[in-house]
């Protein structure tokens, strides 16, 4: 008996390949190996049937790249959590997080990317300490000083990042930030790098928790390839494989 394959959605399964091909490009100009980049899906608004669709077409590619997935909202990632854990795929919370949401996140979140205080951070290790396994955390920074952006000053990284490790309950795994929003990439490099640079710095301080904390979070649809230049071991893509959002 010839079992029936999934369907795979033929406009997914192409803007995935484009984005998979504009990362591989981007690595090989860096001279880094295609492997260290993971690409997250940044889902915002989408439905637990196209996510699914999409996890299916990256699949049908057979890609050599880790995949996960991320949600902006609370709200979402819970009303969603449930129809996608049988994709065996980490859920990352890559929006803000507000303290009277912390025990809604934690029922479907594997990681929490946007810590941007040492409260969230002590209230997050509160809820694991001694009763789940350490929560995966990445420390948000602001890169840019834009208004709009969410995120602590780089000039406190490493501090609050240093505080975060500390504390049981929680891993610390890297940094988390969003690009400049300019036309210049040079601006916009600037930025992925201080993030580099507060990574390195971190990494290096021999504090304790902080070895592991390698990962770096930044570029998006428009930006991926200046991130990965810089560094990048994660880019989350969202409108380039879901397309605009209304």
């Amino acid at each position: 008996m010839t079992l029936a394959l999934p369907f795979v959605d033929d406009d997914l399964r192409t803007r995935l390949a484009a984005v998979h091909a504009r990362i591989d490009r981007a690595t090989a100009d860096a001279g880094r190996s295609q492997g260290d980049v993971t690409l997250l899906l940044a889902t915002k608004t989408q439905d637990a049937g196209t996510i699914r669709a999409a996890v299916q077409a990256h699949r049908a590619l057979a890609v050599e790249r880790r995949l996960l997935l991320g949600e902006n909202r609370v709200q979402e990632l819970v009303a969603k959590g449930p129809a996608l854990a049988d994709l065996g795929l980490p859920y990352h919370l890559i929006g803000p997080l507000q303290s009277n949401k912390i025990n809604a996140a934690l029922r479907w979140a594997d990681a929490v990317d946007a810590v941007e205080s040492l409260d969230l951070a002590r209230r997050l290790a509160e809820r694991r300490s001694g009763r789940y396994a350490d929560l995966d955390v990445m420390v948000q920074v602001n890169v840019s000083g834009e208004a709009t952006k969410h995120g602590v000053a780089p000039d406190e990284a490493a501090g609050l990042a240093t505080a975060v490790a500390a504390l049981d309950g929680l891993r610390l795994v890297g940094f988390q930030t969003i690009g400049a929003m300019s036309d210049d990439p040079l601006v916009v490099r600037a930025g992925f790098a201080a993030l580099r640079a507060v990574r390195d710095e971190v990494v290096a301080s021999g504090s304790p928790g902080t070895a592991g904390a390698v990962e770096l979070s930044m570029g998006m649809t428009g930006d991926l390839e200046l991130a990965i230049a810089e560094g990048a071991t994660v880019v989350r893509v969202g409108t380039a494989v879901f397309g605009s959002r209304t």
